[in-house]
């Protein structure tokens, strides 16, 4: 997907752009491109923008009560995993059904030959 065909600071170069042509001369038209057109889009784009941004926190806030959420899932989820191991083993079929990995289907450590210097 190739970049942005603007920058990302396009409204506050807008705006400089805006104050600088008052400045010099407000009735200079370029071409068929006066003051008041580009004044125009530029009111039609901070709306927009100020719209996604107000849409970019709304997901940010939802993005932080999902991670919370499931934050408190987890260590539930630990905890019961823990207690059913604690209650009936580590290579019990309970421990299996709630997700954990029965002891006796675990692998066996390999053990790592020492680097020679």
């Amino acid at each position: 997907m190739p970049g942005k065909t603007y920058p990302t600071d396009v409204i506050e170069q807008t705006r400089i752009v805006l104050d600088a042509w008052r400045q010099i001369k407000e009735d200079l038209t370029l071409g068929d491109l006066t003051l008041s057109m580009l004044a125009g889009e530029l009111a039609q784009a901070e709306p927009g923008e100020a719209a996604i941004v107000n849409l970019e926190n709304q997901l940010t806030e939802a993005r932080n009560q999902r991670d919370a959420l499931y934050t408190a899932m987890w260590d539930k989820v630990k905890r019961v995993r823990s207690a059913i191991k604690g209650i009936y083993g580590d290579d019990s079929s309970q421990y299996e059904l709630v997700g954990g990995t029965r002891k006796s289907d675990r692998k066996t450590p390999v053990r790592k030959p020492k680097p020679t210097v």
